[in-house]
């Protein structure tokens, strides 16, 4: 068992607790109190908790001192010592302190009447007030703790109009949740998610409980900090500050329960507080893989929050929220395909939001990653990092976060953090950014300079989505090119280049889902590297490349990892080049051959895709200058110029589409084509 030192801090408390109430409260005696608070029709709320949390089988174990947070179980059968952790991670102790199993315990007395519930209710709150200080461990405990205090509260008193309590404990009940809001309110932190779900609880308990003498206080001022906290976290473009897609539908989740709240209760927020949840939704909808999850990029799980884009189109009337939580079965389809969050950094590439004949799930997903690491301590070094998704699964993944711990013989934290342990090229063997342990942190932290992340083109269109982005690291000198080509809806090409006047070891990697474990097969032709895995085939065209398949794991949720394998692909020189076709597929893999149209030079490439898939036969033809300077490329019936072009033709050499970027044309057969991206 280890012994956790909480850092409290002193606080003034009254020692009555009547007279913690408005006078017409306190000067109620035990029963009339009681009483009052089982009939209170005009206060509205209801309480959100995730349905794990009430799984009856983990509530059971409760009734029998089995507690099992982040997998890992653990049993007081003389009760629980609240201030001790039996786990190496702290994380478990937190979880016990959240008390999210006190609203499982009120939620299935309430479905079967069993008084074993009440009673683990009552030995547990008391035997946390008698061991606990409101401000153990951190401001942002007590906050989840308190709400889940009132939530409890809803299924033990709040619509239980029959006594169930003594008068005795409702008085300690009522004086600890006021000692802990209290400390709250005068212990919140500065910022970002941690300030987000304190100041819900403030402003819970302020709308909840109105017959605290200090109510009136704290909810006028959770009101102003809440719009301020939003206007402050909330990026222009939506994206929450911390650049986590995790913690920004936890954000949501609490604005959203606010806002609910308010609305509940008759109590206004100002105008620009909803202006910020609007922004944060839409970056809900856009992030949101088709088959309804997110990616877990930056310390973030996967999960499906589509709950919170029905509470927007209740709230806003968007019907693009509805059309996103409906999976397309209600409401209606964004406009335009793609998006650029620039101030987060975040770059979506999507295939049409409708077509005929296909379900929503099957939609072609890409997100990268060309930002900055965000405020706080959940960014990863993974810039320029992808995930992708078609055919209702995710086909490339992020792993992950898997755990916040970094005891043991490995340090897991260290590793999912890693460039290694992304999508991306790691240059060397090293990280993006220095990263080592802080002894005045106690644990490893990521260092100053960041990596630099710089986007020097987008374009769009109605057949092709065209991204360039570069990452720069201060641990080295070589510069990271990529670009990222959505071709025809249909399948992405990747060039990542990289260039210095040293020489450096390049090592990309692909990690595929846990669904690719045993179901990967793999094969070399003189024309590129091939690997075929559940809807998705993976060529890498640059043969010199070396190819092996290593293991990987993926983390879904906090501490849980599934091994998974990773493709890798490393080259050795002063410049590199790596160029991926992804090529999602329904059912049959696709046939395609890769034809190099011009002999290797130094700094650009260009190449021939014949592409067979459900009998049906198209060229595509890529010609890329790496370095961003136009260029003239010619083979016997295609000549090109510019920086990047791109060519379909059909099995009889028809033209279906071709694209340039602006500046750029192509000429097929002697005449100048009409091309999309804005070249001639």
């Amino acid at each position: 068992m280890k012994t956790f030192e909480p850092a409290c801090h002193a606080i003034t408390q009254k020692s009555d607790p009547s007279m913690l109430l408005q006078a017409r409260f306190a000067s109620l005696d035990d029963q009339d109190l009681l009483q009052h608070f089982h009939h209170r029709p005009r206060i509205r709320y209801t309480p959100s908790i995730d349905a794990g949390h009430l799984k009856k089988s983990h509530i059971d174990e409760i009734l029998e001192d089995i507690y099992t947070f982040n997998f890992e179980r653990h049993c007081f059968p003389e009760g629980i010592r609240w201030q001790q952790n039996p786990s190496r991670d702290l994380e478990w102790l937190i979880m016990l302190h959240k008390c999210y199993f006190l609203v499982g315990l009120g939620y299935h007395y309430r479905q079967t009447g069993d008084r074993r519930y009440l009673d683990k209710w009552v030995t547990l709150t008391d035997s946390w007030i008698e061991q606990t200080e409101p401000g153990f461990i951190a401001s942002d405990v007590t906050g989840r703790r308190i709400q889940n205090w009132v939530f409890a509260f809803y299924y033990f008193v709040h619509t239980n109009p029959m006594t169930c309590v003594s008068a005795d404990f409702m008085r300690r009940f009522l004086h600890s949740l006021h000692q802990q809001v209290d400390y709250l309110r005068h212990h919140l932190t500065p910022e970002r998610n941690h300030r987000t779900l304190e100041l819900y609880s403030l402003f819970l308990a302020a709308v909840v409980f109105p017959e605290f003498e200090d109510a009136p206080e704290w909810l006028e001022f959770s009101i102003v900090a809440l719009t301020e906290n939003a206007r402050q976290d909330i990026l222009p473009d939506g994206v929450h500050c911390e650049l986590s897609t995790f913690y920004h539908h936890v954000v949501l989740k609490n604005f959203l329960a606010c806002r609910q709240l308010g609305l509940d209760n008759s109590i206004e927020f100002p105008p620009e507080f909803d202006q910020s949840l609007h922004r944060a939704l839409e970056f809900s909808l856009w992030v949101h893989k088709p088959d309804g999850t997110i990616p877990s990029l930056s310390d973030g799980d996967t999960g499906n929050y589509c709950d919170l884009l029905e509470q927007g189109e209740r709230l806003y009337g968007d019907s693009h929220f509805r059309y996103a939580s409906t999976q397309g079965r209600q409401g209606t389809p964004p406009t335009i395909r793609s998006r650029a969050f620039s101030h987060g950094g975040y770059y979506i590439l999507r295939s049409p939001w409708h077509q005929e004949g296909e379900s929503f799930s099957d939609g072609h997903y890409l997100i990268l990653d060309c930002g900055p690491l965000g405020a706080g301590n959940h960014g990863h070094l993974d810039l320029l990092n992808i995930e992708m998704a078609a055919y209702g699964r995710s086909l490339i993944v992020d792993p992950g976060r898997y755990t916040y711990d970094e005891s043991g013989d490995i340090n897991w934290r260290v590793r999912f953090r890693s460039t290694g342990f992304h999508n991306t090229v790691q240059v060397d063997d090293k990280n993006q950014a220095r990263y080592d342990y802080s002894p005045r942190h106690g644990k490893y932290r990521i260092r100053e300079p960041h990596p630099e992340a710089e986007l020097l083109e987008m374009v769009t269109t109605a057949h092709f989505d065209y991204l360039h982005g570069v990452a720069r690291s201060h641990e080295y000198t070589a510069v990271h090119h990529r670009k990222v080509f959505f071709t025809a809806h249909e399948y992405w090409f990747i060039c990542d280049y990289l260039e210095d006047e040293q020489e450096h070891r390049y090592t990309l990697r692909y990690h595929l889902s846990p669904e690719a474990n045993n179901e990967l097969f793999i094969w070399q032709l003189p024309q590129g590297h091939y690997a075929d895995s559940p809807n998705l085939l993976l060529v890498q065209t640059r043969t010199e490349a070396e190819f092996q398949v290593e293991p990987g794991f993926v983390s879904p949720v906090y501490g849980v990892k599934h091994p998974a394998p990773t493709l890798r692909f490393e080259r050795q020189g002063c410049n590199g080049l790596f160029e991926t076709l992804l090529l999602p597929y329904r059912q049959h893999s696709p046939r395609v051959i890769i034809t190099p149209l011009q002999p290797p030079r130094k700094d650009t490439s260009s190449f021939h895709c014949r592409l067979e898939r459900g009998g049906k036969i198209v060229h595509d033809y890529y010609f890329i200058s790496h370095r961003g300077e136009e260029d003239v490329w010619k083979t016997d019936s295609i000549e090109c110029q510019g920086r990047f072009c791109h060519l379909r033709l059909d099995d009889e050499g028809e033209i279906l589409h071709a694209f340039a970027l602006p500046g750029g044309n192509i000429r097929y057969e002697g005449k100048l084509q009409q091309v999309e991206g804005g070249g001639a």
